[in-house]
């Protein structure tokens, strides 16, 4: 069974950086799809950057220029580097995958900036 377990989240300065982890256990192949989401309560879960197996990214335009995603194929790990993290930033930040039709989440970690 496939599991996404997540670290690297916790409270920051607005202005600071913050790297979020998201390992894949329990699958012999690399995911096709590894990506982050975020929510804040009350609104819309939303994409914030995924990354294809072959190297491809996508981000949501709030982010771009100062969130970068990164993934170790070999260690199933996808890597989120947020960079002068804003107030509005402040989140649960999913991760989630995909492969071969079974899509996977993670119990999500919490993101905090505070001003």
């Amino acid at each position: 069974q496939v599991q996404l377990v997540e670290s690297g989240g916790g409270l920051v300065q607005a202005g600071g950086s913050l790297t979020l982890s998201c390992a894949a256990s329990g699958s012999s192949d690399s995911m096709h799809f590894m990506g982050w989401d975020r929510q804040v309560p009350g609104k819309q879960r939303e994409l914030v950057a995924g990354m294809t197996r072959g190297g491809v990214t996508n981000y949501a335009d709030s982010v771009k220029g100062r969130f970068t995603i990164s993934r170790d194929n070999a260690k199933n790990t996808v890597y989120l580097q947020m960079n002068s993290l804003k107030a509005e930033d402040a989140a649960t930040y999913y991760c989630h995958a995909n492969t071969a039709g079974h899509y996977y989440w993670g119990q999500g970690t919490q993101v905090t900036v505070s001003s």
